[in-house]
């Protein structure tokens, strides 16, 4: 991972710390299952800030980076992910007031398991996950807030 003049801790209007000068972004991918749908998560390496939590792939944005291409280049290092393995979506945007995470959805091109994936020291593994199992994983903060407003947009 490059350091560059975005990256480090800020804190929101609501007080909360965060990581990303300029905002933060993720990709949540999620596909059809049998029962509904799945979405994919990485498991953050317990070094990493949430460490042990499941979570979308994303990090700082960089200076004058879109949230979706920020979201696709933190799934490209941190799952192996290319551009070209996926079809963007809409976004959601989380705002604290001075800091936003931006969610940006995406379906994959073709059939894609957690066996294809690429995973690099901030992950510890990835899954695929439908909405009950959800429920019976310790989520990163972040998207357990934000998860109520997320699931209606890939459900």
């Amino acid at each position: 991972m490059t350091s560059v003049a975005t990256d480090g801790w800020t804190t929101c209007d609501l007080g909360h710390r965060h990581w990303g000068l300029a905002g933060a972004a993720g990709l949540l991918v999620h596909r059809p299952a049998p029962g509904g749908v799945q979405v994919l998560l990485q498991h953050r390496a317990g070094w990493s800030h949430h460490g042990g939590t499941w979570g979308t792939p994303g990090g700082a944005l960089h200076p004058q980076e879109s949230p979706a291409d920020g979201a696709l280049r933190e799934a490209g290092e941190e799952l192996g992910l290319r551009p070209g393995d996926l079809v963007l979506g809409g976004e959601y945007v989380d705002d604290h007031g001075g800091w936003r995470y931006t969610t940006v959805l995406a379906v994959p091109v073709a059939r894609l398991e957690v066996a294809d994936l690429t995973l690099d020291a901030e992950s510890s593994g990835a899954g695929w996950f439908g909405a009950a199992e959800l429920d019976a994983l310790p989520l990163h903060p972040g998207l357990a807030a934000a998860l109520p407003a997320l699931w209606p947009l890939v459900a």
